[in-house]
């Protein structure tokens, strides 16, 4: 089940489709999705290795420490064969009040580092990558050009194996490039999400770098259990139902026409909207990988399929059909 492996840019690393993200297994804070059992994770992380996820993606901001460390019990418990590459990050940093500050200084980057290889329990991490170039909320660029020197110098060292950014435009991979290559990018896209198709997705693929994808299902908007209900009871910790426009009109109507365009389509293949959603940004053929977030093991059984299922091209352009009724929907609503 596991679906051809790609290679991660200039890497020697070869990774499934899809890897599992550990966004939402770090649990409440700032960004956080709410309560979650660490016990659960952890099973949700050896069923993903089960199926074929040959790759983690975390950070130290997800729960401020606490999702590297579960995704660290998490491999202690399989055998050094079964052992899938872990990514994390640097960037983002906390005080003892559990305020998170953003910061790229030289200084911080090294700490930072030393942190998560105590957390993660590991001698080297396969990928680091700079969270944001700016704090996630907005705000001044920081000095790339001097953390991605403190990146390259990081990997000579042999503290991390292979470095990239996440959440950079085309403008700062370039700048960054001039230093040292950039193995991948990590932004967001999905079907509701496709900012990075005009020029960013066309810089990585004509520089080599690899594109591994975050939120493609649109952050679980495009799962299908994302009804009316269920958005009204997310816990008021959940990240989306303070910032996500997705989920609030005249989006969320137009929304949710789609994921029943989506279930349709995935109904002929015995697939979820999820599933398809999935499929759909890897069809992209600039986009190298799929980070997809679970919670437990039924999350991972609800996605595993993405490693395999394909889409026709006559269903991407159904598809592409569905997104313009979508747009033109939302506009209509002012």
């Amino acid at each position: 089940m596991t679906g051809a492996r790609r290679r991660l840019g200039a890497s020697d690393l070869e990774i499934s489709p899809v890897g599992l993200g550990a966004w939402a297994i770090g649990g409440p804070w700032l960004f956080g999705w709410g309560p979650q059992d660490d016990d659960d994770s952890i099973a949700a992380i050896e069923r993903a290795v089960e199926l074929g996820l040959n790759w983690i993606d975390t950070a130290p901001a997800y729960g401020l420490g606490r999702s590297e460390e579960v995704v660290a019990r998490a491999l202690s418990r399989l055998a050094p064969s079964r052992r899938p590459y872990v990514f994390t990050k640097c960037s983002l940093v906390w005080d003892a009040e559990r305020k998170v500050t953003h910061s790229l200084a030289p200084d911080s980057l090294r700490r930072e580092c030393e942190a998560s290889l105590r957390r993660l329990a590991v001698e080297a991490i396969d990928l680091y990558q700079i969270h944001w170039p700016h704090p996630p909320d907005g705000g001044e660029e920081g000095p790339i050009e001097e953390a991605w020197a403190t990146l390259a110098a990081l990997r000579a060292e042999g503290k991390v194996r292979w470095i990239g950014v996440s959440n950079f435009d085309a403008g700062q991979l370039a700048r960054v490039s001039r230093i040292a290559p950039v193995t991948s990018l990590q932004p967001p896209y999905s079907m509701v999400r496709r900012g990075i198709e005009e020029a960013i997705l066309p810089w990585c693929a004509a520089h080599g770098t690899a594109t591994i994808v975050y939120s493609p299902m649109g952050a679980g908007l495009l799962t299908g259990a994302m009804t009316r209900e269920r958005i009204a009871s997310l816990p008021e910790d959940d990240w989306r139902k303070r910032f996500s426009p997705e989920l609030r009109e005249p989006r969320l109507s137009a929304n949710l026409e789609l994921v029943e365009r989506l279930a349709a389509i995935g109904a002929r293949h015995g697939r979820g909207p999820g599933e398809v959603a999935v499929a759909w940004t890897l069809a992209h053929p600039a986009v190298t990988g799929a980070i997809v977030g679970a919670r437990n093991p039924r999350q991972v059984d609800g996605i595993a399929g993405a490693l395999t299922f394909r889409l026709a091209a006559a269903e991407v352009a159904e598809i592409e059909a569905a997104l313009a009724r979508r747009a033109e929907r939302i506009a209509a609503a002012g």
